[in-house]
């Protein structure tokens, strides 16, 4: 640890952090009814980090166009450190870097095959890793943590990654402990569909929301609950797994060894499947959104198809979390609308009367991106103090490294 994390991780000071991390642009004031300190001692704390190159006093934005004097606001500057975050999909490695002011610096994406590959995909973050600190202009000593994610299930105790049958190659390893190795720094682990929450909550749909279920769909469903602001993660880490609930009985075998399984009807194999087994033609994943879109009903049709399946099994986890808001991210043809009007419909069929009319269900705004969010906003909540990251709205959705 260095001495200014380690300086950061104790006393009043990291309460000064924390408040800046929550919140980019902070005044003195605020941050003492924050922090519950006297506005002299925020005062000293704020000149003491300032001195260290920590935070800088600026003059802030005006406020609802209000006219007038602007008020001076603390801000975190980059030497006070930044995080990474790294998304391990199917087909791909995506790493991004923040600063703990919520400003993504870079990211950038390296296609691999990462089902089969782990030392290879683990290769790939250590080579995006210093790719990113280089374009950001940051040390590598200035690297507190990481967040990383990855498509399956992970073991909330001990930090293994599970099921030989949705992550061939990675069951069994403790990813915590082997990415540690590559990066030399601390590494939290969780599955992607619960970065996928965390990034929308902070910067994409569900922005300010507490009560939200993220669903991803590709070539699996899987599903990150946030309830009370909390993020559900249940008693070993698998809490979320909506793509094996059972929905048709006896129906098509499944991966994970059951049948009938929401994913067997719902997710991109599926409705290629379904389409081969009617028409008897082929089509690749990623043409999905280009067959919609381009006016193919038989595609438009299979795509309601598993909005309706989608609908049946969330409308009985509103009746269990009652959430605000549904999110669907993932493959983007998942998140049109014909998938959104089947999913609306099962809802207001199977929903208790009386209750769910509020709940809206709405595309993801960050896309494949929104992984790399979540991994950096748990890379922060890592850090000594488990202050959230808030993300820039404006910039977050542009972030670069959005391909594949």
């Amino acid at each position: 640890m260095t001495e200014r994390t380690h300086r950061l991780g104790r006393g009043s000071s990291q309460r000064i952090v924390d408040a800046l991390r929550a919140e980019p642009e902070v005044t003195r004031a605020s941050l003492a009814e924050r922090t519950g300190l006297s506005r002299a001692t925020v005062s000293a704390l704020v000149r003491d980090l300032e001195r260290d190159g920590l935070v800088e006093v600026a003059i802030g934005s005006a406020e609802n166009g209000r006219t007038g004097r602007r008020p001076e606001v603390v801000r975190l500057t980059r030497r006070a450190g930044a995080v990474l975050g790294v998304d391990f999909g199917h087909a791909h490695v995506r790493v991004g870097i923040s600063d703990l002011a919520g400003r993504i610096l870079a990211a950038e994406t390296e296609r691999v095959d990462v089902d089969r590959g782990m030392e290879e995909a683990l290769d790939a973050a250590r080579r995006l890793t210093d790719a990113v600190a280089e374009q950001a202009g940051v040390d590598r000593s200035e690297l507190l943590a990481c967040g990383a994610g990855v498509p399956g299930p992970v073991d909330r105790i001990t930090g293994r990654i599970g099921s030989t049958s949705l992550l061939p190659g990675w069951s069994g390893t403790t990813l915590s402990t082997v990415l540690e190795s590559r990066l030399g720094i601390p590494v939290a682990i969780d599955n992607d569909a619960n970065l996928g929450a965390l990034g929308e909550q902070a910067a994409g749909a569900a922005r300010g929301i507490d009560d939200v279920i993220y669903v991803k769909i590709s070539s699996g469903v899987g599903a990150g609950i946030i309830s009370g602001g909390r993020l559900l993660q249940g008693n070993s880490g698998i809490a979320g797994e909506v793509g094996h609930i059972a929905v048709v009985p006896n129906g098509v075998p499944c991966r994970c060894g059951g049948r009938g399984c929401l994913e067997t009807i719902a997710s991109a194999p599926a409705v290629r499947r379904q389409l081969l087994q009617t028409t008897g033609e082929d089509l690749p994943g990623d043409d999905l959104l280009r067959a919609m879109t381009s006016g193919d009903p038989r595609v438009t049709r299979l795509l309601a198809d598993a909005g309706r399946g989608l609908g049946r099994v969330l409308a009985n986890a509103c009746h269990l979390l009652d959430p605000a808001m549904i999110v669907l991210g993932g493959d983007p043809a998942f998140a049109t609308e014909p998938v959104l009007s089947g999913l609306r419909e099962e809802l207001d069929r199977h929903r208790l009367p009386g209750t769910g009319a509020d709940v809206r269900v709405v595309p993801a705004q960050l896309g494949s991106r929104g992984q790399v969010v979540g991994a950096l906003r748990l890379a922060a909540r890592s850090l000594d103090g488990h202050a959230p990251l808030t993300f820039d709205p404006t910039t977050t959705p542009s972030l670069p490294g959005g391909a594949s």
